[in-house]
């Protein structure tokens, strides 16, 4: 079955007023997607880390007033649930898709990822792509390009990990909406195992 990728459509979701109407045209529209991305990827991941890794669909479930303004598909190596183990993800916002590492608040190993990204900071360095981003919120669009990111920065970043119980760390890239890839759904496929390939060395630092 072939992958369709996204449309206009798809992103048009995320400017639906009101929670419930949202909600229900992002599970009528965008979520089967998800649940397909999720299913045809789900192998190469597990061949990928070395364990099974299990998709999850964001559900939004504690929302009750505001609604959502993404939404993905993540990837880790438990049954359960996703948000506190290192994953990797694939979503949506109004302005662009996004193929992402991601470590958030609400993981335990986020002083192994900063001990083990400080050890091998200029080898990680060296081997994201320029036009990868960084991102310490995944609840805000606003990323930072690899080949902008100083040594403040990730020292920054490193002292937040270690310091700030909210504190977070996202890698990946960025499709803008418009990028004829995004609707190219085999060769989307094709690039995300690629990216998950290039960021693989952060999910083996969380551990």
């Amino acid at each position: 079955m072939t992958f369709p990728g996204f449309t206009d459509q798809d992103f048009d979701v995320f400017t639906v007023p009101g929670l419930e109407p949202r909600m229900n045209q992002l599970i009528e529209q965008v979520r089967p997607k998800l649940h397909e991305l999720g299913d045809r990827l789900q192998p190469f991941l597990s061949a990928l880390c070395g364990e099974p890794m299990f998709s999850h669909v964001a559900k939004h479930a504690r929302r009750t007033v505001h609604p959502p303004e993404d939404t993905w598909v993540a990837w880790a190596p438990s049954r359960r649930g996703y948000k506190a183990h290192p994953h990797f993800q694939v979503g949506l916002w109004s302005t662009h898709l996004f193929i992402q590492f991601a470590l958030i608040y609400e993981s335990g190993q986020k002083q192994a990822f900063a001990d083990g990204l400080e050890g091998r900071l200029e080898e990680i360095r060296g081997a994201i792509p320029s036009s990868f981003f960084w991102s310490t919120d995944h609840t805000k669009p606003d990323v930072q390009l690899h080949k902008q990111m100083t040594g403040d920065d990730f020292a920054q970043m490193l002292y937040k990990l270690r310091h700030v119980k909210k504190a977070e760390v996202l890698c990946g890239v960025r499709l803008e909406r418009n990028d004829p890839l995004v609707g190219q759904g085999e060769a989307l496929l094709e690039t995300a195992e690629r990216t998950f390939e290039t960021l693989l060395p952060l999910y083996r630092l969380s551990y």
